[in-house]
């Protein structure tokens, strides 16, 4: 049975305030919606078509107009037959609009073919990496490799899933009012940034956003992403496995430090940074490595204090002294 999914995400300035409104105006196309924070969401439209008397790519389009006139907020939407491809077909995009993948397996193929394995959301940096020395630079030559080949260089459950990947299958359901598999912060700088100095201290604000949210919710993250967007519109998408599932802001920041670092951008024209959370855990039931660190157990009874602060007088009541202005997040 076909399945259409639709990925919206706001953007411009207060896009992270705005997302309530997203919800909203998805809720009364659909009640098959599913929040992605801190601006975006998906939602299942399929059982909405025949009442509206449109297709899945005009339905996002009334979706658009209906932001703009009630909320006064553009937004980018990915339409395609699952969650993986609507939101590849909307991270593609840097402007306002729709962009759709249809339910065709050629279109797919053509879609995902010269894109890095590092653009399907689940391949972190070091499986791209260890793809690309064996020559898979791309998803359409993953997707053409043999079964056995990837199981040798993967290991089976994870060359089954990259390949699932690769020929753009996803049979995760929308579930509404499910906890969110990943959370998102995003720095705007005000003019091209050129100091690497400031581009840290973006990211350490990014990561201690994260990680109050995180723990807010009680969640910890698996694998951190670090998207840096150039003044040429052109992006760069870095992935980490973390150590172990965490929502501490020093770990969170350190792994950001060094996806960044990694780059060695030196004195390229960097517009935006963002960090984005994934393969959130319940954090009850993950396990953390015990530090005999006086250091590190102080640091984490002030965060605790820090975070208390936070709820009773609001986000900016503490932090790190190195924070920039509020990220537009949630």
């Amino acid at each position: 049975m076909s399945r259409h999914i639709l990925y919206a995400r706001l953007i411009g300035e207060g896009a992270a305030a705005g997302h309530p409104a997203l919800l909203r105006l998805l809720h009364d196309i659909t009640p098959v919606v599913g929040a992605v924070p801190p601006d975006a969401a998906f939602a299942d439209v399929g059982g909405a078509l025949r009442y509206f008397g449109c297709d899945a790519a005009r339905l996002a389009g009334l979706l658009r107009v209906r932001a703009l006139a009630l909320r006064g907020t553009d937004c980018v939407i990915g339409v395609a037959p699952n969650p993986l491809l609507a939101r590849m077909a909307a991270d593609g995009r840097d402007t306002p609009g729709v962009s759709e993948v249809p339910d065709d397996p050629e279109a797919v193929a053509g879609f995902l073919a010269a894109l890095p394995p590092a653009a399907l959301h689940g391949v972190g940096e070091a499986t791209a990496r260890t793809l690309a020395s064996y020559g898979l630079d791309t998803v359409g030559r993953v997707a053409a490799a043999p079964p056995a080949t990837l199981q040798r260089i993967l290991g089976a459950a994870r060359a089954r899933r990259v390949r699932a990947l690769a020929h753009g299958t996803d049979p995760t359901p929308v579930v509404p009012s499910a906890p969110p598999r990943t959370a998102s912060a995003e720095h705007r700088f005000g003019h091209d940034e050129l100091d690497a100095g400031q581009r840290r201290r973006a990211l350490l604000t990014l990561a201690d956003d994260l990680g109050h949210r995180l723990r807010g919710a009680g969640q910890a993250a698996r694998t951190l992403t670090l998207t840096v967007r150039y003044a040429d519109r052109s992006t760069t998408v870095r992935s980490r496995t973390l150590a172990e599932p965490t929502a501490h802001t020093p770990a969170l920041a350190g792994a950001a430090y060094a996806l960044h670092d990694a780059l060695g951008l030196q004195r390229a024209r960097v517009r935006a940074v963002a960090l984005r959370a994934e393969d959130l855990a319940d954090a009850a039931h993950t396990t953390r490595q015990l530090s005999l660190d006086p250091a590190d157990e102080r640091r984490r009874r002030a965060e605790a204090a820090a975070d208390r602060a936070r709820r009773r007088f609001g986000r900016r009541a503490a932090g790190p002294a190195a924070n920039l202005k509020r990220p537009d997040a949630a």
